[in-house]
């Protein structure tokens, strides 16, 4: 090929990745030719090992299919920074034999990037730091082998260590896996128990797919399932309370695996969440930054008296101030976490249903 055609040829594969389909007289109109020349481009990309399929009458067109093998990408700049930079971030990934596979992709992407995008790329992760978390690494091969069954809609047996307790046998109808960012659960139809359940996939062991097919169940959504099943389900002090602050202001402080935070109106939100203790979540709802009313349990809404008396008893003997109060009566705050993403929320690791 000519470097124009050469030229043409990579502007349509371009044009191809962006939108499902193109008509002929689209991209002849795009690239400034005949529909004849785009039907030849379009050879010379299926020489080239581009699956590129062509369909007939209303609604048709070119369209960029999947081939056997993956054939080269292009990206615009904004892809490949966006894809470098979330590499890095999978360097440091939860799942076994991905943070290799990011670097070496990483190196590939770092030899071909044009100058001037690489030190982009570099000046992003020259400024940013990563903190070690608790997260919590899981078998590459499991975490595709539960993708298969939930797609396959196939049982699958293993072993599951509950905290405390003995490896039991299980055997589920897999229906989708969650993610939090810390660690990887899967929802799943419990068949012995008859319920849906919540699996860590940290402490599943011998994971095989059967093959029994199964219908799919009407389910909850697994998002909200599994968020209520880590911050609420699985704590023996359950708590609801009404937050007089926005749900996008209390969402901001705390973590979407403590707590689950609906709307009730404008200016206040309900926020569900557990804890071993009542007196260890009283403590726990003070980072919220704003005040609240317990709805349950009232073991609940005693301990938070006891520690407001605690603290003001500690205030007086500290020689601190009473805080001023505003028109309505209420301590005026000098401090709202709530208007801090950064700040400390209702948060904490725990054990988790299974």
């Amino acid at each position: 090929m000519t470097e124009s055609t050469t030229e043409r040829v990579l502007r349509l594969l371009t044009l191809l990745q962006a939108r499902a389909v193109w008509t002929g007289p689209e991209l002849a109109e795009r690239l400034g030719v005949t529909t004849r020349s785009v039907r030849r481009d379009v050879e010379r990309l299926r020489a080239l090992g581009y699956p590129v399929n062509a369909t007939q009458g209303a609604g048709g067109g070119y369209q960029l299919g999947a081939g056997r093998a993956l054939p080269p990408l292009l990206l615009d700049d904004e892809e490949a920074v966006a894809v470098a930079v979330s590499l890095r971030l999978a360097a440091g990934g939860t799942v076994a034999g991905a943070s290799e596979a990011a670097l070496r992709t990483l190196a590939k992407l770092d030899q071909v990037m044009p100058p001037r995008l690489r030190a982009e790329v570099r000046a992003i992760q020259d400024a940013t730091e990563l903190l070690p978390g608790a997260a919590v690494e899981i078998d590459g091969e499991v975490l595709q082998r539960l993708a298969r069954a939930c797609r396959d809609s196939v049982r699958v047996r293993f072993e599951y260590a509950a905290p405390g307790a003995a490896p039991t046998s299980r055997t589920v109808e897999p229906e989708r896996l969650v993610a939090t960012g810390r660690r990887w659960y899967l929802l799943a139809w419990d068949v012995d128990r008859n319920d849906w359940r919540v699996f860590r996939l940290d402490r599943m062991a011998d994971v095989a797919t059967t093959t029994w097919r199964f219908r799919a169940r009407h389910h909850p959504d697994p998002a909200g399932h599994v968020q209520r099943a880590v911050s609420t389900s699985a704590y023996p002090v359950r708590a609801r309370v009404r937050v007089h602050a926005p749900a996008e202001r209390v969402r901001a402080v705390v973590p979407a695996a403590a707590a689950t935070v609906t709307p009730v109106d404008d200016d206040s939100c309900l926020l569900e969440t557990g804890a071993e203790r009542a007196d260890a979540l009283a403590v726990q709802l003070g980072w919220v930054g704003a005040t609240f009313e317990v709805l349950e349990p009232p073991a609940l809404a005693t301990a938070v008296a006891e520690l407001a008396d605690r603290l003001a008893r500690s205030a007086r003997q500290s020689g601190g101030a009473a805080p001023s109060r505003d028109p309505a009566g209420h301590p005026a705050a000098r401090h709202d976490p709530c208007a801090d993403p950064g700040a400390r929320g209702v948060g904490r690791a725990g054990p988790t249903p299974g």
